[in-house]
């Protein structure tokens, strides 16, 4: 087996360049990323292979990816659930989760390029996603995941969409701050979500079986700033064998032998920002097994059957592990994005309203 293991200061370019260039042959010329050749675009899925781009150094098709993405935003600043090119392919709904992390993208560029300009330009639709999003938070903190065509919310929230939301959030304040904007209606928000998420844990999963077989349940509130220092080190350490395979990867559920790619890359990042350096470094290193000679990674392994599943390398997977390896080994300026919080600490616990 062939491990990668990467230290602080050694970003493998010849390595990791292909992957960037796998990414960048699966853009279209105006500027969307698809999951793969022929497939569907999705807002979020998009933005993470933006984000692999940043790093990358394709600064310029990165923000040609982030202006087909503007392009696409409705009037109300939202976005449909999935594209084919410029065409939606559902209007069943719209994931907040999915419409909040145009904040996180932005963000990341600006803090790789320094470029004040597109961050002021990209701003309003970072605002406009951002304010639509929030329309959707209960009285009790949590967001509902999800908007019907008719605007309507399905009123049921996910940990780990508002968990991503929760870090988008940061994002957004982040941006707001930089450009002379008024945050404090989005840091409220940002405070109350965060309140939910550590103390209420009946906000979520009200209508449906809990996600707790969910990896990403597990991790995302380490990998969002919601949870960290000795109680993201406890969390970790109470599910590590429920989802971690030795030498393969992270389960996607915990009863079922299949392992992705984005999802190790993601309990990577959340490793390193519970200060789980080791364990981080390790097991990145099992995932190289499954670069393909294309420079593109399979999404999924089935490990009992020794099958890769399904048979797709994604252009969000490849932004996963460029994302991962940029937090290993501190290559750009945001490889510290998802391993701290950029806001100053305030009081976490706020007055909780029931209602939802």
């Amino acid at each position: 087996m062939k491990n990668l293991l990467l230290t602080k200061g050694f970003f493998p370019q010849t390595l990791l360049r292909p992957t960037v260039d796998y990414i960048l042959r699966t853009q279209l010329p105006d500027g969307c990323i698809p999951w793969f050749v022929g497939g569907k675009a999705d807002p979020w899925d998009h933005i993470e292979a933006a984000m692999g781009l940043t790093i990358g150094g394709e600064l310029s098709a990165a923000r040609r990816a982030y202006t087909w993405l503007a392009k696409q935003q409705l009037p109300d600043g939202s976005w449909w659930a999935n594209y084919a090119g410029n065409d939606a392919l559902d209007k069943n709904h719209r994931e907040t989760n999915f419409i909040a992390y145009i904040a996180t993208g932005i963000w990341h560029y600006f803090l790789v390029s320094g470029d004040e300009v597109f961050l002021a330009e990209q701003f309003p639709v970072v605002k406009n996603a951002i304010e639509f999003v929030l329309r959707y938070q209960s009285p009790s903190g949590e967001i509902y995941w999800a908007v019907a065509e008719d605007g309507s919310a399905k009123k049921d929230a996910l940990v780990t969409a508002s968990s991503s939301i929760y870090k988008s959030l940061e994002c957004a304040i982040l941006c707001a701050q930089k450009l002379g904007q008024d945050a404090k209606a989005w840091r409220t928000a940002y405070l109350r979500l965060g309140n939910s998420l550590r103390y209420h844990p009946e906000c979520f999963d009200r209508t449906w079986e809990p996600k707790t077989r969910f990896s990403m349940d597990w991790f995302y509130p380490i990998l969002t700033g919601v949870i960290s220092g000795k109680a993201a080190q406890q969390r970790i350490d109470e599910k590590w064998k429920t989802f971690v395979e030795t030498n393969v990867g992270c389960r996607c559920v915990s009863d079922e032998p299949w392992v992705t790619v984005a999802e190790s890359c993601e309990l990577t990042l959340a490793l390193l920002a519970a200060g789980e350096h080791a364990k981080a470094v390790n097991l990145f290193s099992w995932l190289y097994q499954f670069l393909d000679s294309d420079g593109g990674y399979w999404t999924g392994y089935n490990f009992r059957d020794q099958v890769i599943w399904p048979r797709e390398k994604t252009t969000w997977t490849a932004g996963a592990i460029l994302l991962a390896a940029d937090a290993l080994t501190r290559h750009t300026a945001a490889a510290n994005l998802f391993l701290q919080s950029g806001l100053a600490s305030t009081p976490d616990e706020l007055p909780l309203t029931t209602e939802h």
